[in-house]
């Protein structure tokens, strides 16, 4: 039976995978590197090596009510995206309100996890960990849960450029990273010896260094990538640099995190209604009417961004500002860079830009765990092959589980740990893997990153049901139509997964009820005068338009009555929108 659980790391997951293992009668035991909670969301003045690191003016993706603890809502006067000190205070909150900081042992890193000799029949494991002292202590646990995250070793793809000297490259990191440099932190470590070009006479690092654009000010600096952080990093840079560059191999959809009437994107987006049509509609049909609402506000092909993928086949760039810095001439979008020379560089079309002072790396990371057996890194690239993006199927019995920053994947694991819920046969699981595997590299063609996709609301759908905490949606809509009517259309909160089965949450009825209130609270800071209602009945607003179109059908061919169902549909959309905000609790 499993008892003594092992949580690899403090973070957002770890401190959920603590607080569901204390749930469900088990002993856990929290192995933290640092010397506080918070994991990626800890912001330090200068990067550990091992550890991940974030930028000082990092403002969350994702809305309050859509990545808040299903069990424990955000403060009301919290803003909706809030900076990462904020949200690292949500998590003292949430460690002091479920008593989790006493299963948390600081300052001891984790340096091994290996099987037991019987790990067949027990499923257990030896892991040794190093206090601070630097003492190593052997411990046996019944199960483990990793939770250190998959931003700990930057991607810094150095070695493909011509042009840049390899010994000057290792003598940049070794000045900065000399701890690091020798246990693979950075993938590329060549020897001295090795035969460079000309050397480039700016400095190269990744955005794992990055912290803030003061080293940029008055300079000309190329930022390489154009993934979230690299779209964040080069805005910033972009306000104080005397010309910025951001070079991206293929583009990027640019998308705000605020939608219609100024709401959250994600509160909008992410429904069940949303999913069910996407689902169901032709997906050329569901890009070209996205893609079309993105373009109306700026031309992506205009501004350099519009990439070769569509809009719906991979995740789009979060940014709220890159369209404005490259309207203004502030940012300057590139082809992918090519190669160096002396002070410059080259991009793909040929294009040279000289008197670089800086190139900022926003490449990703590898996601490795040095620690774990190496048995289970089988993919096709030496990675961790996972079912569920959780489970490695190689393992006899599941008692490892790789976290992500999804608290279900939590609730799911300790299941599986306890045999509430079986996995399928090692074959099943692998079939599984391979089947997503292969849906997913049309979109993204790297087989690591497309391993990890998934899709939202299936995803927690298909955890939540084996649990056994899946809404059911019949149910409601017999029992209580008026409560479904805001589970179906709308935001897909965490909430829902505790409404009824193991874990049950009394409060999670109230918190959907009251999820836009909360949304409200922060901007409640003057008071302004109240508007009057539209007279106009949506049912005549619904009526002229179908008379309309029919007219339209008449006259026209089919292209100018898409563009005009479109426009008239986001006008339904819109109003129907301000009706259900107006009937939200105020």
């Amino acid at each position: 039976m499993v008892r003594r659980v092992a949580v690899v790391g403090a973070g957002s997951s770890g401190l959920a995978c603590i607080k569901i293992c204390v749930e469900e009668g088990m002993e856990p035991v929290c192995f933290e590197s640092s010397d506080d909670i918070g994991g990626l969301w800890k912001c330090k003045e200068s990067p550990e090596p091992e550890r991940s690191s974030i930028y000082r003016s990092l403002v969350v993706n994702t809305s309050k009510e859509m990545m808040c603890y299903s069990d424990f809502p955000m403060p009301a006067d919290y803003p909706n995206y809030m900076h990462n000190s904020q949200l690292l205070q949500y998590y003292r909150l949430y460690a002091d309100h479920f008593d989790l900081l006493r299963y948390i042992h600081f300052q001891t890193t984790v340096k091994s996890v290996a099987q037991r000799p019987d790990f067949s029949l027990s499923g257990q494991w030896d892991i040794v960990t190093i206090n601070k002292d630097g003492e190593e202590e052997r411990n046996v646990f019944d199960a483990v849960m990793v939770c250190s995250g998959h931003y700990t070793h930057p991607s810094l793809p150095l070695s493909g450029f011509p042009g840049l000297s390899n010994s000057n490259i290792l003598q940049n990191l070794m000045k900065e990273h000399s701890s690091c440099i020798y246990c693979n932190c950075f993938p590329f470590a060549p020897s001295v010896s090795t035969p460079g070009y000309e050397t480039f006479s700016g400095r190269c690092f990744h955005s794992w260094e990055y912290k803030d654009a003061d080293a940029c000010r008055g300079k000309r600096v190329v930022v390489v990538g154009i993934g979230n952080s690299g779209g964040d990093i080069a805005v910033e840079i972009s306000r104080s640099a005397k010309k910025t560059f951001l070079s991206t191999r293929e583009g990027a959809w640019v998308i705000g995190r605020m939608s219609s009437n100024g709401l959250p994107l994600d509160m909008t987006a992410i429904t069940r209604l949303n999913n069910m049509l996407t689902l169901l509609l032709p997906n050329t049909l569901v890009n070209w009417a996205a893609e079309r609402a993105l373009n109306y506000k700026y031309d992506h092909r205009l501004y350099g961004l519009k990439p070769k993928h569509r809009l719906m086949d991979r995740s789009p760039l979060i940014n709220d500002d890159l369209p404005g810095r490259i309207l203004q001439g502030a940012l300057v979008m590139k082809t992918n860079l090519k190669g160096f020379k002396d002070s410059g560089v080259e991009f793909e079309d040929g294009r040279v830009e000289e008197n670089i002072d800086a190139v900022v790396f926003c490449t990703g990371y590898n996601g490795t765990f040095p620690f774990l057996p190496s048995v289970l890194t089988d993919g096709p690239q030496r990675e961790l092959t996972l079912y569920k993006t959780l489970f490695p199927p190689s393992l006899v019995l599941p008692t490892l589980a790789i976290m992500g920053n999804v608290e279900m994947q939590a609730r799911w694991a300790v299941k599986v740990f306890t045999g509430s819920s079986c996995l399928p046969p090692k074959e099943k699981m692998l079939e599984v893997i391979e089947s997503e595997r292969k849906r997913n590299m049309k979109s993204y063609p790297c087989p690591r990153t497309a391993a990890l996709q998934v899709e939202y609301i299936p995803y927690l759908d298909f955890m939540a049901k084996e649990v056994g905490v899946r809404p059911n949606l019949l149910t409601l809509l017999l029992t209580d139509p008026v409560f479904w009517v805001r589970i179906f259309f709308g935001p897909c909160t965490p909430y829902q997964y505790r409404l009824t089965g193991p874990g049950q949450w009394a409060g999670a009825r109230q918190a959907i009820l009251t999820q836009w209130e909360r949304l409200a609270q922060p901007f409640r800071t003057r008071a302004v005068p109240e508007s009057r209602p539209s007279a106009i009945s949506p049912w005549a607003l619904v009526l002229g338009g179908t008379v309309a179109m029919a007219f339209v059908l008449s006259k026209t061919e089919i292209t100018p009555v898409l563009s005009g169902a479109a426009q008239f549909l986001d006008r339904c959309k819109m109003f129907l929108k301000d009706s259900w905000f107006t009937l939200t609790p105020n």
